[in-house]
């Protein structure tokens, strides 16, 4: 194993450090217990957004910290689920009167500790569930659909709406109704390599790749033989499509997210594939979305996420946003 760390028991603390005096002007960061918030607090009455989850799929979450995002995040360890305190100290660090927002993936150990968390926490807290992995219905860390990439674009949209001054109901509303219009299927080229572990999470062949990998490294549909990048979009979209099923003329945000090996230059190649497919089944891409959002560590791979919109979603999508790995109109 060959990575840019000193002592593995120090990847997050040193991470997080270092995240910090990098962006000292968006975030301030606590080492004990371990959160990210924004710099400059909210104002009084907005509902603050809060999400978190194992780390190595970074730049979530913490890279989506501050204006027209998310006011917390708290990091696990490596495919770690976060602790209720961490949950507790985020909420109590960001509550501004507006109350607070868990959007919390579909992991069974995110699930138990949010739920922990929100039953602690004596202010007022809802819950949007991210689930959008079409690939399985469950698996070994979810009961359902995973939920993956499609929580960047909750996180954008609902951010958006509880910067404009939504109240918690109508973020809750929102954030289910981003989650149910999302579907999102993965693929690897390569394992990833948790630092503590110190090899690969899983084999795979020079010639083959996983289809519906998830980000964790949990085995996807099926393990086939290399394909080009027309026929791994196509078969990624027509899952999504057959789960999600958006009408022709319907408008869509195309997402292609890498899972932190792959270069830009491929991932480019491989939305061009998605939006030939996507026009060919009569979708209209209204707005895009392409980089390392919802990684793996270092895993060689790439994501879909396809997320029906409408004028409400867009215009949220399009509202100013100031974060460490999203910054437009701000």
């Amino acid at each position: 194993m060959k990575k840019l760390i000193n002592k593995v028991d120090d990847v997050l603390s040193e991470s997080l450090r270092g995240f910090g005096a990098a962006h000292a002007d968006l975030v301030s960061v606590s080492l004990d217990p371990k959160l990210v918030v924004r710099r400059k607090k909210a104002r009084a009455g907005k509902v603050a957004l809060i999400s978190g989850g194992g780390s190595g799929h970074e730049p979530m979450h913490a890279g989506f910290v501050g204006v027209g995002m998310l006011d917390a995040a708290c990091p696990g360890e490596v495919f770690t689920s976060p602790t209720p305190d961490q949950m507790l100290a985020a909420a109590e660090a960001v509550d501004s009167g507006g109350g607070v927002l868990w959007i919390v993936k579909n992991y069974s150990g995110d699930i138990m500790n949010f739920e922990m968390a929100g039953e602690m926490y004596s202010g007022k807290s809802e819950r949007v569930l991210t689930n959008d992995d079409v690939a399985v219905e469950s698996s070994l860390h979810s009961q359902g659909r995973r939920g993956v990439a499609a929580t960047v674009i909750a996180e954008k949209i609902v951010g958006a709406a509880a910067e404009r001054g939504d109240d918690l109901a109508a973020c809750k509303a929102l954030g289910d109704k981003v989650a149910a219009a999302s579907g999102t299927m993965g693929v690897a080229l390569t394992s990833c390599t948790v630092p503590a572990a110190g090899k690969p999470t899983f084999s795979i062949g020079e010639g083959e790749l996983e289809m519906g990998v998830g980000i964790h490294g949990e085995p996807g549909r099926r393990r086939v033989a290399m394909m080009p990048a027309d026929a791994i979009a196509r078969e990624l979209v027509a899952a999504i499509c057959e789960s999600t099923n958006p009408g022709k003329g319907e408008d869509v945000l195309l997402c292609v997210n890498g899972m932190g090996g792959t270069p830009l230059l491929e991932l480019y190649l491989l939305y061009d594939a998605a939006a030939r497919e996507c026009a060919g089944r009569g979708l209209t891409i209204a707005r895009s979305l392409v980089g390392n959002y919802c990684t793996s560590l270092d895993m060689a791979g790439a994501s879909i996420t396809l997320t029906r919109m409408d004028g409400q979603t867009c215009g949220l999508w399009d509202a100013p946003v100031h974060t460490a790995a999203l910054r437009w109109g701000a």
